[in-house]
């Protein structure tokens, strides 16, 4: 049985990197034919393509109320994101830092993450002492439907804020071959099927395997489920490291960190309220210590060096361990 549950899991794994592939080619060829500039489809379309396996896992898993997988899949992948995937691209060629995201998106990242960590209650129970006698698996506070809309709402302003900014320095667009809107249209709709069928895949396999093994929600949600669906990024900046294109790299993790806080989780608390356990008020603590360590990397210099990239594969390696022993 446990072989079926893994074999679920792989594909469903496979299910949405190629669901999100689909959902990116349809939806890009589709807005190009009326000509929305390639710049917001990338801010936009393709964002949320990349990062529609944690929405897809995420959702899943807030309907059938297995909230520890809709949470620690969030936070697991912005920690896989900010030291795996940069980790590797700055091993493989130093990644180079635009101003602008020092500005803006590491920032907002930032402080998308400590808000979470306010709203959820967490902030409060540290500042209290009261986590000093709860075990891991308590309840430490909750992500309402509220707090969802609000994340949403910062969402959709942030968005914004990058489209306006995109249209006050637009660039030029290369001429390309339009496909039919019939094509477009197909590929969007069967890149959602396997998007959705592979999230349902993923969080049922993930949760018997859990079952089966004695593991919690919160450590497979943190370790296998996030690095799943962090895949499509992983692959885009492992091989544009490969190239030595990584100029766009910690941009599109710190949007792709944005997007899985604000709007992943704000949809996943609106369709059903994600309490939130010790555990994961920890894991959301060491988040915003890795955003700031990432942070600092990337001001030395403007540029993410090939020895920081190794300490930052180290971290992470230390946190999995960490997330496996408490």
């Amino acid at each position: 049985m446990l072989v079926l549950q893994m074999l679920l899991l792989v594909v469903g794994f496979a299910a949405l990197i190629k669901g999100a592939d689909l959902f990116v080619d349809g939806s890009s060829a589709l807005a190009k034919n009326f000509r929305v500039p390639s710049l917001i489809i990338g801010l936009t379309i393709v964002a949320l393509g990349t990062s529609a396996p944690e929405l897809a896992v995420s959702t899943s898993a807030a309907l059938q109320g297995a909230n520890e997988i809709a949470l620690s899949n969030v936070v697991g992948s912005n920690l896989f994101n900010l030291l795996a995937v940069l980790g590797l691209c700055a091993v493989i060629h130093p990644v180079p830092v635009e101003s602008g995201i020092l500005k803006r998106d590491f920032p907002i990242s930032i402080a998308a993450t400590i808000l979470v960590l306010v709203l959820t209650g967490g902030a409060g129970l540290l500042l209290s002492g009261g986590f000093s006698e709860m075990r891991m698996e308590d309840t430490a506070g909750t992500v309402g439907r509220v707090t969802g809309l609000v994340l949403l709402a910062l969402f959709i302003i942030y968005i914004a804020a990058l489209i306006a900014d995109a249209k006050k320095h637009p660039q030029l667009e290369e001429h390309t071959k339009l496909q039919p809107v019939q094509k477009c249209i197909l590929l969007i709709a069967v890149g959602l099927a396997l998007i959705v069928g592979g999230g349902q895949a993923v969080v049922f396999g993930a949760k018997e395997i859990a079952r089966a093994a004695g593991m919690t929600e919160t450590l497979i949600g943190l370790t296998i489920v996030a690095v799943g669906t962090s895949l499509p990024e992983l692959v885009t900046s492992f091989v544009a490291a490969r190239k030595g294109e990584t100029g766009l790299a910690v941009g599109n993790v710190a949007g792709s960190n944005i997007f899985n806080l604000m709007f992943i989780l704000g949809i996943s608390a609106t369709i059903h309220p994600v309490a939130v356990n010790l555990a994961s008020v920890y894991d959301l603590l060491i988040l915003i210590g890795v955003s700031l360590v990432a942070f600092l990397f990337s001001v030395s210099g403007k540029q993410i060096r090939r020895p920081e990239g190794i300490v930052m594969l180290v971290i992470y390696a230390a946190d999995v361990v960490f997330a496996v022993l408490r």
